[in-house]
């Protein structure tokens, strides 16, 4: 039997999480709450509705919207929360003001006993097919396209809204009609509201002179008729062009603002989501089906990022294999969860002004989490860098199996595990930053280190030319023994004496010369806490990346949660077979088989080791049991093969 994410294995029988659908209803079934449900359980939760609005709808035209009553709308919600508490909330075709305000009020008194429940808003204004949704008591449908709901009483209640250009143009009264204008509209819409944004730039069309026109249905069909006339079809590049957008990408804008559980250099970033249109106007529910997406990825303990970046993955994925049922755009294919990369979006960090950038070194955020001389480098590096080339690296490949990879901090530890015949290391010497200053030159002393999780307890820390003869005392003795040996953080000392390699932590990638280790010809292992981050450092093409903590650890302090064996298992399905995937944090003995189970092919020690009274003795016991575990895993394998044959 199946899966949930269609995968060959037996069915999951752990009671799924439970997520809610507030939307209209789409008697077509390719949008609203059809569309929702759909995807939740294509993505592994149990999706729950309260209708709010019936309306009736095919694929070519909305014919009438009728609102639910205010009794029946709190009904549902009263109903569901005393028997199905959500882990995350999708709200999308809300009627009129009444309902939002309602809504709003009902969702300040579930935050008292849910503060955690993340709530995600898809401003739905109209439909594929061009007609409008959400009408007014006094209005007709027509006349209500003009003017957008108010959504102000929401503000500080939710996580994320997720509108689309024509959405974002009418919520913030702005013109968007140039890719700055448009991101500069998501940035006020976040402040706004208090939330973060990702506005949708996936149907933009700026062949119009007015974006804001009602000719949603006629620009979607100039963007993907089957044929087009070549003058348009060149007038239409130009256009986006002179607007700063690119014809072959869709290209969202994702605004963060105090994201739970992020990374600190990230919880309040702003990014371009960039991923290659789909040549399909089968596109019905596409805004239904990536916000219900996002909600059901938040549901199950991912960060806001994640989810962001995991739905746009199955909207892309589910348009590539979208067909046409009825006369107009058909529906989405619900393909479960993504694990191909490549259609996973290209991640651009941005700076005050919309303009893609490696990193924003004056926002106030880098400020608390990167030094002074951090600061100074990474403005450094952007100014000398050309930004075509800052994720253009590709490092030295290394062979897939790293097996068990010991972390250490010391020499004389360092030394025993070369000499019993180790051949992948890391060195991992803390440094002491508050004796920095701002004047040190980074060329002379760079430490590569941020005062993020920086330190463990008990241990003395290193600064200059005692932390340079470590480092190269290490280095000669990983050349000695012949092993690959990586230098955690220290890069600049790392080239000076040819390493065979660096690992780099997400925050360190700012601040570090990437093309100087590359043509050095050093390998580059990077560390991982989230899809987000996965994303961005398989954007560098480095020879391995380390995904974790997988369990708690107290080896340092960290920002996220502990990934657990279930997002493992995830990381390792979209990236198996690209690089060495390596699990750390907290993996010992007692939990060795069940990391092995995820499919993850190399884990590395730190605690298992360098805690142990007999750290040899460690090391060999657990090299032995995962190889134990990789040989069970292979005869698994044939098992399976022989039975398939039979």
């Amino acid at each position: 039997m199946l899966g949930i994410h269609g995968d060959n294995v037996p069915m999951n029988t752990e009671r799924p999480a439970f997520v809610w659908t507030i939307a209209g209803s789409d008697s077509g079934g390719g949008a609203g709450i059809q569309a929702d449900l759909a995807t939740i359980q294509d993505l592994g939760c149990h999706g729950c509705s309260v209708v709010t609005t019936v309306t009736a709808q095919s694929s070519v035209a909305v014919t009438l919207v009728e609102p639910v009553s205010a009794a029946m709308l709190m009904a549902q919600l009263t109903t569901l929360l005393s028997d199905l508490p959500p882990k995350a909330i999708k709200i999308g075709l809300l009627a009129d003001q009444t309902q939002v305000a309602l809504l709003a009020d009902w969702i300040a008194s579930f935050k008292i006993n849910y503060p955690s429940v993340p709530v995600i808003v898809d401003p739905v204004m109209v439909a594929s097919c061009g007609d409008a949704l959400a009408v007014d008591n006094c209005q007709d449908i027509k006349s209500a396209a003009k003017s957008a709901l108010d959504f102000k009483p929401f503000k500080g209640l939710i996580e994320l809204i997720t509108p689309n250009v024509l959405e974002l143009g009418r919520l913030t009264h702005s013109d968007v009609s140039t890719k700055a204008q448009f991101a500069a509209a998501a940035l006020a819409l976040s402040q706004s509201l208090d939330c973060s944004v990702l506005a949708k730039g996936g149907d933009v069309s700026f062949g119009c002179t007015d974006i804001l026109d009602d000719t949603h249905a006629k620009t979607h069909d100039n963007t993907h008729a089957q044929t087009h006339d070549n003058t348009y079809a060149e007038t239409q590049a130009n256009a986006y062009k002179s607007n700063g957008w690119d014809l072959e990408l869709a290209e969202d804008y994702l605004v963060c603002r105090q994201v739970r559980a992020s990374s600190k250099l990230h919880q309040n970033g702003r990014f371009w989501l960039a991923s290659q249109r789909v040549n399909t106007h089968h596109n019905h529910g596409s805004g239904c089906t990536l916000s219900s997406a996002i909600a059901a990825v938040l549901a199950q303990g991912f960060v806001l990022q994640d989810a962001v970046v995991v739905a746009k993955a199955y909207v892309s994925q589910g348009l590539s294999a979208a067909i046409g049922l009825g006369q107009g755009p058909g529906p989405l294919a619900r393909t479960g969860w993504p694990n191909d990369v490549s259609h996973y979006a290209k991640i651009r960090l941005c700076c005050d002004n919309g303009i893609n950038q490696h990193l924003d070194v004056g926002n106030d955020l880098v400020a608390t989490v990167l030094s002074a001389t951090d600061q100074a480098t990474a403005q450094v590096r952007i100014a000398s860098t050309p930004p075509q080339n800052i994720l253009s690296h590709c490092f030295k490949v290394l062979d897939a199996d790293l097996g068990v990879y010991p972390v250490v901090s010391d020499l004389t530890m360092l030394e025993s595990l070369l000499a019993a015949g180790v051949k992948t290391v890391q060195l991992r010497i803390k440094t002491d930053i508050s004796e920095l200053t701002t004047t040190t030159a980074p060329a002379e002393f760079d430490l590569g280190k941020s005062a993020l999780g920086r330190c463990e307890s008990g241990e003395p820390e290193l600064i200059g030319s005692e932390l340079e003869a470590q480092i190269q005392t290490a280095i000669a003795l990983g050349k000695h023994f012949n092993a690959q040996l990586f230098i955690n953080d220290h890069w600049q000392l790392a080239i000076k004496y040819h390493a065979f390699g660096v690992h780099l932590g997400q925050e360190d990638l700012a601040v570090t010369d990437l093309a100087a280790i590359q043509a050095a010809g050093l390998a580059l292992g990077i560390s991982s806490h989230s899809y987000f981050e996965l994303l961005l450092a398989h954007q560098y093409s480095p020879s391995y990346i380390a995904l974790g903590h997988i369990f708690p650890t107290t080896t340092k302090q960290m920002p996220s949660a502990p990934q657990g064996l279930a997002k493992l298992k995830h990381y390792v399905a979209l990236l198996q077979g690209h690089y060495p995937l390596v699990a750390i944090g907290g993996i010992d003995l007692t939990n060795l088989a069940k990391v092995k189970a995820t499919g993850v092919g190399n884990i590395a020690v730190v605690r298992a080791i360098t805690k142990a009274k007999e750290p040899l003795a460690a090391f060999a016991e657990l090299s032995q049991a995962w190889e134990q575990c990789s040989l069970s895993e292979e005869l698994a394998v044939k098992h399976e093969l022989v039975a398939k044959h039979e």
